[in-house]
């Protein structure tokens, strides 16, 4: 078992509970307008987009649960890096910077967060308040 220091342990904890509140705020904004959430997945091009829209709120759901308990927590945060890279490219990709210059800011926005969700895949939940399962060897 692993040891951390204080400071440690409460950046970890710090750290999971960010990550949970973004993904948490991410979903209530989708169960609040499942049809809104359709929409704006629809007017990208994507097709079935009500049924990828309950898909985004189910797995974004799983991502607050894996960062409030640790449980799952690495495979999830790998799969969220994905995730958020993709709607990055998805939603505020190369063809909407010619219209709109901001929308670059939202493209790179993605990037730092995709890099956190690695890290934390990488490094686990720590060693409190976490179940620490999934993958053998890591949580």
């Amino acid at each position: 078992m692993e040891t951390q220091s204080t400071w440690q342990t409460v950046a970890i904890l710090i750290a999971r509970l960010i990550f949970a509140a973004m993904f948490a705020m991410a979903v209530a904004f989708k169960f609040m307008d499942m049809g809104a959430t359709a929409g704006y997945i629809a007017a990208a091009g994507f097709p079935f987009p009500l049924f990828l829209a309950w898909c985004a709120a189910i797995l974004e759901t799983l991502l607050v649960i894996a960062f409030l308990t640790g449980a799952f927590m690495t495979p999830l945060a790998l799969i969220g890096a994905v995730y958020v890279v993709f709607l990055g490219f998805a939603f505020h990709g190369p063809s909407q910077w010619v219209g709109n210059q901001a929308e670059f800011g939202a493209f790179m926005s993605h990037f730092p967060f995709a890099a956190g969700l690695l890290y934390a895949a990488a490094h686990g939940p720590g060693t409190v308040l976490a179940l620490r399962q999934g993958w053998p060897g890591m949580a």
